[in-house]
Formats: structure tokens, sequence, C-alpha cells
């Protein structure tokens, strides 16, 4: 049997999901400085660098990555922070990961596949794919 978690950390812990999601970079990265995994996940597997680059954040991207994240860290249902930057059409985000060594053909669908679901040529060039 399980121990109810902690509502202060369940606070801290969706503020932290947010920052991520609103590409609030200074101050993501202060939490993840202080000791915050840098791959930390929600109930859904949605790691920060996936809320952030799902939402059109490459800086708070890039500072994650810096700081050890997963570029290739797949959520609960099979998807990279890369696919959910090919979903969105976030060129600049894809640019981040991709440098970070991200796999476009990792996840399922792949940020390849979901390029080509949604005629996304421009990343599709990106991942050297046609």
């Amino acid at each position: 049997m399980s121990e109810a978690p902690d509502p202060e950390v369940v606070e801290l812990a969706t503020k932290i999901f947010d920052l991520a999601r609103q590409g609030r970079t200074e101050e993501l990265v202060a939490y993840v400085d202080a000791g915050v995994p840098a791959d930390l996940t929600n109930d859904r597997g949605d790691s920060l660098v996936m809320l952030a680059a799902y939402h059109g954040h490459a800086d708070a991207v890039r500072a994650l990555l810096a700081r050890g994240a997963d570029a290739d860290r797949v959520n609960d249902r099979g998807q990279t922070p890369l696919a959910g930057a090919a979903f969105k059409g976030e060129t600049e985000v894809t640019r981040a990961l991709l440098e970070a060594g991200a796999d476009p053909a990792a996840g399922t669908p792949s940020a390849v596949d979901t390029a080509r679901m949604f005629a996304r040529t421009d990343l599709l060039e990106l991942f050297g794919a046609q």
C-alpha cells in the first residue's frame, strides 16, 4: 500500500511543469540547478523537455538539455519531444533537439512519421528524410 503524495511536493512539481509549458527558462533552470531532476516527468510520463518542446520554447529545451535532460525520453504513449515539436511545427525546437542528438526515428509515431503525416516538408529536410 503506497502513501498519498505530499501535497506540497505535488504543488511544487505542478509549478515546475507549468514553468516548462510557459517557457519560463530562468525560473525553470533555477529549480533544476537546485536539484530538481532535468528528466522529471509528470503522471503521463511527459518530461520537462517534452512540455517545453510541445509548447514551442526552444530556449527552455536547450537549457534543460544542457543540464542533462534526455532528448529522446518517451512519454507513456511512446512519443518523444522531437515528435511533439514536429506535430506542432516548431522548427526552432526541432533544431535544438537535433543539435542535442535527438533521434528522428525514435518513438511511436516517430518525428519523421509525424512530419510526413502533417506534410511538414521543412522538418523532413531537417531530419534528412523525404
